[in-house]
This record gives structure tokens, C-alpha cells and sequence, in this order.
């Protein structure tokens, strides 16, 4: 486990758990060993934190890239930061450096780690839920583990996109998790796109159950990085 990664569960989880009081439905349906992927809608970069204080087990989370190569000071920062976290480095702009994420989570979740990716992509810049991208389902088929689908609630109100600190927001935040997904029934299908569009499908199907979440069968539009665009968790571009 990440020295950081340790250090945040007995110090930064139960804070936020204490700050926030989050409400939590579904832990029945979180393994408790094994690899395993969690599939959430993305409202706001508070979400990884959420997340991360409520499950016991360690989770990498997909970063972009930039974070690993800033030079200077603040790119020592980020990138001791980062690999503290145990993160995955994403390349954004596509092609076969995108695919590297995908090389480095298969090990991890083969090796029975937990990874967490948001389908949509990107965090939704309106509270709805948008159209999935397939690079959860690509990774569960490729690594033959499950995806936990994970609704978020409240998150964009105790850090909305734009705004650096958090808010005290008690009791406004709910964490729900979903049956897992088992992607065993597609492994032997005649085409991997169409297994992982319907995998994909399924999946958000469920978010937006979980969440109540109106939905846009459309991906969602990619925010400009100067105006707080999340990178950690963002699908690699490969995906569609």
C-alpha cells in the first residue's frame, strides 16, 4: 500500500467522514478482496475523496499525466504526490501512450488491486449524467475483473467545479454502491467494441439509477484545463 495512501485512511478518512457525514448504501456489494473496478459519475473533484474514505482498501485513481512531468519545484511536489497516492499516469492526447494507463492497471488489478475510473470522462459541467465511455469496460474485460458501479450525491455542492476549498456540507452527500458488474458473459463475444459499448451501457444504466441523474445520451464536453478540468480518474482517449 502507498506510504500517503496509508497515512490518508487513518488520518484524512475518518476527518472527512466526521466533517461531512456522509451517507453510505450498498458496502455489501463492495469486494473485500480481489480486483475490482469502481465506476462512478464524476460531479466534482471532492469525489475521489469520498470515495476513497469510505472503502477500507487502498484505490488508484487514473491522473493525467501532467502531473508526473511539471518541471521544477511544483513538479517534484506533484509527482512525490502522486506516486505517494499510487495513481496512474494518463496521457490525454490519445494513441498508444493513452494505452500505457491501461498496461499499468491491468497488473495492479490482476494482482487484486482496486482502480477507479469515471466513464463519463471528465466531470459533468451541469449535474447530469452523460454518455459512458467503454475504457472501464475495456479494462474489466482485459483484467476479467468486476466493475462496481458508484453513484454519487451532493459532491458539486461541497466543492463546485471552479471553487479550490471545500465546504461543510453535512449530511449532504450520499455514496451508493451497485451489484457488481460481471463481465465473464461478454469475454467470449465476436467483437470486444460491441461487448464493452454494451458493458458500457449496462453500467451507466445503473449510475444513473443509483443517482437519480437525468441522463444525455451524448458524451460530455471536455472543460478547458486552465478552467479546472479534473485529470484524476479521467477515461484515456482511446476509449469511445
Amino acid at each position: 500500500m502507498p506510504v500517503l495512501y496509508t497515512i490518508g485512511m487513518w488520518t484524512a478518512a475518518p476527518a472527512i467522514k466526521l466533517a461531512w457525514r456522509p451517507t453510505v448504501e450498498g458496502l455489501e456489494h463492495v469486494p473485500a478482496s480481489g480486483g475490482a473496478i469502481f465506476a462512478g459519475n464524476h460531479l466534482s473533484v471532492a469525489d475521489e475523496f469520498f470515495l476513497g474514505a469510505v472503502i477500507n482498501r487502498p484505490i488508484a485513481f487514473w491522473a493525467k499525466e501532467e502531473y508526473f512531468t511539471t518541471p521544477g519545484i511544483k513538479g517534484v511536489f506533484f509527482k512525490g504526490l502522486m506516486d505517494g497516492l499510487g495513481a496512474i499516469p494518463v496521457h490525454r492526447a490519445g494513441g498508444r501512450a493513452a494505452l500505457s494507463a491501461f498496461d499499468d492497471a491491468i497488473p495492479h488489478l490482476q494482482g487484486g488491486g482496486l482502480v477507479c475510473v469515471y466513464p463519463e470522462g471528465t466531470r459533468s459541467p451541469d449535474g447530469r449524467l452523460y454518455r459512458g465511455r467503454t475504457g472501464a469496460a475495456r479494462l474489466a474485460l482485459a483484467a476479467g475483473v468486476p466493475i462496481v458501479p458508484v453513484g454519487m450525491i451532493g459532491t458539486e455542492k461541497v466543492q463546485p467545479i471552479g471553487q479550490i476549498m471545500p465546504t461543510i456540507k453535512r449530511g449532504e452527500v450520499t455514496i451508493k454502491f451497485g451489484k457488481p458488474i460481471e463481465v465473464d458473459q461478454w469475454k467470449d463475444a465476436a467483437s470486444e467494441s460491441t461487448a464493452a459499448r454494451e458493458i458500457t451501457d449496462t453500467l451507466m444504466k445503473t449510475i444513473q439509477q443509483l443517482t437519480g441523474q437525468q441522463y444525455v445520451a451524448r458524451y460530455a464536453p471536455k472543460r478547458d484545463s486552465a478552467k479546472g478540468d479534473a485529470g484524476k480518474g479521467d477515461s484515456p482517449k482511446p476509449a469511445s
